[in-house]
């Protein structure tokens, strides 16, 4: 399996705090992801911070891996900024932290107008399937990214190739 990683555009740009892909967030997940065909994949250890209950990763934190996933399935394979507006998911067996790294994995299922569908996986330490989800994401145009994000910014989403 050769996987591609995927340029996280907001880099180069100091105020950049994302709960899910920021390294500089000191609480954030801190994620890369990756290309490997239709899918976009990444990994990532929880630790203790992150449970629910004892060793159990909390629900809501698998909810924002799966969420976050789904924003670069849309940023990758349709090269522009989307936004959440439905979040289904199933939570099918408790991941446990101290099985070690777990791993992500979404794809496009459906494009509806504007609306992207989303499948997502979550996957525990074992690579048993710990949790599923259905997302739908709203496509930004240009117009509307640039209403919500500074243009250097923009210019960089935008005219980025995603070479990386």
């Amino acid at each position: 399996m050769s996987m591609k990683k995927i340029k996280n555009p907001y880099l180069g740009y100091d105020e950049h705090y994302c709960f899910g892909c920021s390294p500089r967030n000191p609480i954030g997940l801190k994620l890369d992801f990756y290309e490997d065909k239709e899918w976009v994949v990444s990994t990532w250890k929880p630790g203790s911070e992150y449970e629910g209950w004892h060793d159990i990763l909390h629900g809501g934190i698998q909810s924002a891996l799966l969420d976050e996933l789904g924003s670069w399935v849309a940023y990758s394979k349709k090269g522009g900024v989307a936004v959440t507006s439905k979040l289904e998911i199933k939570f099918i067996k408790p991941v446990y932290i101290s099985d070690g790294e777990i791993t992500l994995k979404g794809r496009i299922k459906d494009i509806r107008r504007s609306i992207l569908v989303i499948e997502a996986f979550l996957y525990d330490g074992k690579n048993e399937l710990g949790a599923e989800c259905l997302m739908h994401y709203f496509l930004l145009s240009p117009a509307q990214t640039a209403k919500l994000m500074p243009s250097s910014e923009i210019n960089q989403l935008i005219n980025d190739d995603s070479e990386g």
